[in-house]
């Protein structure tokens, strides 16, 4: 599986999350009632071992592809991982200066007004659960990491992960919200199809084992502290860091290539 599959023009990954929403809407509906607390804690614990399964493959790939293409070379190999640590460091900078955290939940919460304010009751239900769900299935480091994961050819496990994630989300919003929560991917799929095939064209990165190496070990880094949010162990802002998402490549051009 490493090459980019489509399914017509639709990329697989983003094809496999909207399937995962509409099965585990589909599923909700007909269930019609929340999942107890107790399930929704196991499940919770379930979700935050399969991103530490995600984030932890992209790291174990970054360091081997780094140490490959470092062909050898320890100082290379160790200025890689400095180069990551300030990636995080000076993203985070850039990312609070910018207010990215602070910009996407005013997105969200002003986007939830704007389509809830002149409905009805019922009306306020469908579009709370549309919203709710596109804000949360769009908005956040995974959509982006596993997009330009699948674009540059790589096998799509934060998009697995994060479609698992958002077929269980789904289903336990459905009961609430109504057949709404599942219109989410329609957004869901022009949003993430268009960073997917953008982040195809990214030629550059595959032809460079070493900013490859560099993406894997920042992702795979921002992808583990999502199982802090999912515990409710710690609330990151997590926007705040996409930044270093350009900052480690950028990095690693000047200083290793």
């Amino acid at each position: 599986m490493s090459e980019w599959f489509k399914i017509g023009w639709l990329p697989l990954g983003t094809f496999f999350n909207v399937s995962c929403i509409l099965v585990g809407g589909t599923v909700g509906l007909i269930l019609s009632r929340q999942l107890p607390d107790e399930t929704q804690r196991r499940v919770r614990k379930y979700l935050a071992g399969l991103t530490v399964l995600a984030g932890g493959y992209m790291i174990a790939n970054g360091l081997y592809g780094g140490w490959k293409g470092a062909e050898g070379v320890v100082w290379k190999f160790l200025l890689l991982g400095l180069i990551t640590l300030l990636a995080i460091s000076f993203g985070n900078l850039f990312g609070t200066w910018l207010k990215l955290q602070q910009w996407l939940d005013k997105l969200g919460q002003e986007a939830k007004k704007r389509l809830t304010k002149s409905d009805e009751e019922d009306g306020n239900k469908f579009s709370d659960g549309f919203v709710t769900c596109t804000v949360l299935f769009t908005v956040g480091p995974m959509s982006i990491l596993g997009c330009v994961e699948d674009g540059l050819g790589n096998v799509p496990t934060i998009l697995i992960v994060k479609s698992i994630m958002d077929g269980i989300a789904t289903m336990c919003f459905a009961p609430r919200f109504g057949a709404g929560v599942m219109l989410s991917v329609v957004p869901l799929l022009a949003y993430q199809g268009t960073v997917t095939l953008l982040a195809s064209h990214l030629e550059f990165m595959k032809n460079e084992p070493m900013l490859l190496a560099n993406f894997n070990l920042v992702g795979g880094l921002l992808v583990l502290t999502i199982m802090l949010v999912i515990l409710e162990v710690q609330k990151v802002p997590l926007a705040n860091y996409l930044p270093a998402l350009v900052v480690g490549p950028l990095l690693t051009w000047w200083w290793i290539i």
